[in-house]
């Protein structure tokens, strides 16, 4: 049995020294240390020794079971070190050549456009203010003279969560909010997405983005407003640039008006972006009525104030010559990339 117990010794010392990869390493253990290998088979015979034989062999069958164990770790850690140095020598990187440029990311049109006409207005001294995108028709109807039997809701498709609760249709409702919280002298822009039950084409979209603008203070007129929205237009499209004012009417200002830019493009002359007229509507505009200053806490006796609503889309079409509004969320790469 001692011959035996020597034989494995030899033969695992053999089968693992030629084993080339983990497959033959577990090949080996199972022949030599399994449940029916080689050692056990030998173990099993030890009842048929006497008393003072099975100690021996017992000492000698764990020295060959610690010896063929030892062999398998170090015969894995022999493999695995030249696994780790084939892969360290066919990953070898040449520290002298150029490294890969990183794709730098770009700010989409209505971000680039947002950002510039912000500044323009934080130039003016504007403050820029939030309000809750689901809102209460209270702030986005009523307290803006928009009362439910106003024919005016005929013409906004508002997505109602309650009777009460709504998807703001304008970032107007953020100026009763602003009145509430400051007292004048107030001159803010209320940036963000507004929603109407529109079908998507390519002048309308369910999500779009407006710029709420309010100025409220001792002897504000409607030429305070023409003198600010000048400002903002030459600003924006060169010192070139004229505005004009067109009667209108909005339930939350009066007087109102429909403000149009001479085309930058033609320079007021006609052409295919101003459809040949010289001129393109941008925003509406007015003094806020009393009946919404009140609604925001102010006496409409001692102060007034103008506002103006700007869709962001229609100003990022016309300063690029974009003709399809479903562009700007399409998120294709060939279109995002011009800008």
């Amino acid at each position: 049995m001692k011959e035996q117990l020597e034989k494995i010794r030899s033969d695992a010392a053999a089968a693992l020294a030629a084993a080339a990869d983990a497959e033959a390493v577990e090949a080996a253990r199972v022949a030599f240390l399994g449940k029916k290998g080689q050692l056990t088979a030998v173990l099993r015979g030890m009842g048929a020794l006497s008393p003072e034989q099975r100690p021996v062999v017992g000492q000698l069958a764990n020295e060959i079971r610690a010896f063929v164990e030892g062999e398998i770790e170090k015969k894995k850690a022999e493999l695995a070190e030249k696994a780790r140095a084939k892969k360290l020598a066919s990953g070898v990187i040449d520290v002298t050549m150029p490294g890969r440029r990183n794709k730098a990311g770009r700010l989409h049109p209505l971000n680039k456009v947002l950002e510039e006409v912000t500044s323009i207005f934080t130039g003016m001294g504007f403050t820029v203010a939030e309000g809750p995108e689901v809102e209460l028709d209270y702030y986005n109807f009523e307290a803006l003279n928009t009362p439910a039997d106003h024919p005016a809701r005929d013409s906004q498709d508002t997505f109602y969560i309650t009777d009460k609760i709504l998807l703001r249709t304008q970032t107007s409702s953020v100026q009763i909010r602003a009145m509430e919280k400051s007292k004048p002298p107030i001159r803010m822009i209320a940036p963000g997405r507004v929603f109407r039950s529109d079908t998507a084409d390519a002048t309308h979209s369910p999500v779009f983005h407006q710029i709420e603008g309010l100025v409220v203070d001792k002897g504000i007129t409607m030429a305070n407003l023409k003198g600010t929205l000048e400002t903002f237009v030459k600003a924006l499209y060169g010192p070139d640039a004229r505005i004009r004012l067109r009667p209108h009417h909005f339930p939350f200002t009066e007087p109102s008006a429909e403000v149009d830019a001479s085309c930058f493009v033609c320079g007021g002359k006609g052409c295919g972006v101003c459809k040949g007229e010289g001129w393109i509507e941008i925003l509406g505009a007015g003094m806020v009525h009393p009946n919404v200053l009140r609604a925001g806490g102010i006496d409409p006796e001692e102060y007034s104030g103008f506002a103006f609503g700007l869709g962001l889309e229609r100003l990022v079409m016309i300063k690029y010559g974009v003709d399809d509004l479903r562009l700007f969320y399409e998120n294709d790469l060939r279109f995002l990339k011009q800008f």
